[in-house]
């Protein structure tokens, strides 16, 4: 890990454990790009850093939008940090394609759309960084979470890939694989379901839907993430917190019986 300042692009940075990279990166030194979905966000981000002492330059983009990736690609940065996303929750067996193909087209393929561009310039610089927030469902999965589950695998073992490839490149890429921390994504995609369920037509029931498992203050583990992404030599999958690793690999070798 270096302690230079480096200029650093957090998508998906208007809520969540994004905003909160944002600041911690910030108030470390580094100069960050905070990029958000939607305007009504930006005050949320600019407040949030204004509150903590700190600057960060807050632009609006809509990964999935190919002006808005092409105005991503414009900003020359030395670690871009993966961290928009969405969670699509339902029965797979119930859920409507478009569902599942938007699950993966933000998740994944417009993920990957805006990496290149930076793994183009960091390769051709031999110095870069690539960070993906995944999930603990990129390694497990459970019922009503397999579209968000498999949006993840699929960038798990993607980020992998593009570990090995571009290692001798000089460009470092990882995974940070955070559990259920509490801030609101998990319960949104719980009840995402509702825009599409018919209790007549689907198969499963999806009554009393709700996130069942205990949920972590999201500002407990922040010092920690941040550490991975400043690491050009972390492990390529990083859970956080670092507890539920057990339990994790406890419900992995089950899918072996």
């Amino acid at each position: 890990m270096t302690n230079e300042a480096r200029k650093i692009l957090v998508t998906g940075a208007g809520s969540g454990l994004g905003l909160r990279f944002s600041i911690e990166l910030a108030k470390r030194g580094h100069r960050v790009i905070g990029a958000v979905h939607l305007h009504s966000q930006m005050n949320c981000l600019e407040e949030a850093a204004k509150e903590a002492g700190v600057t960060v330059s807050v632009i609006k983009a809509d990964i999935t939008d190919p002006v808005d990736r092409a105005y991503l690609a414009r900003h020359d940065v030395d670690i871009l940090v993966n961290n928009a996303g969405i969670g699509e929750g339902g029965a797979l067996a119930d859920m409507p394609m478009p569902v599942l193909r938007r699950q993966f087209e933000v998740n994944y393929f417009a993920t990957m759309e805006v990496s290149h561009p930076f793994i183009r310039r960091f390769a051709e610089r031999k110095r870069g960084r690539i960070v993906f927030i995944s999930s603990i469902a990129g390694v497990i999965t459970g019922p009503f979470t397999g579209a968000y589950c498999a949006s993840k695998h699929a960038l798990e073992t993607s980020a992998r890939s593009l570990r090995n490839e571009l290692k001798d490149l000089g460009v470092s890429v990882a995974c940070i694989n955070p559990g259920p921390y509490e801030t609101g994504f998990n319960d949104r995609m719980v009840e995402a379901h509702k825009n599409w369920y018919c209790p007549e037509e689907s198969l499963v029931s999806h009554e009393d839907l709700e996130f069942t498992k205990p949920q972590i203050d999201p500002d407990r583990d922040i010092s920690e993430m941040v550490d991975v992404i400043l690491d050009d030599h972390s492990k390529a999958r990083n859970v956080s917190p670092k507890e539920i690793i057990p339990e994790i690999r406890k419900m992995q070798d089950k899918e072996w019986d």
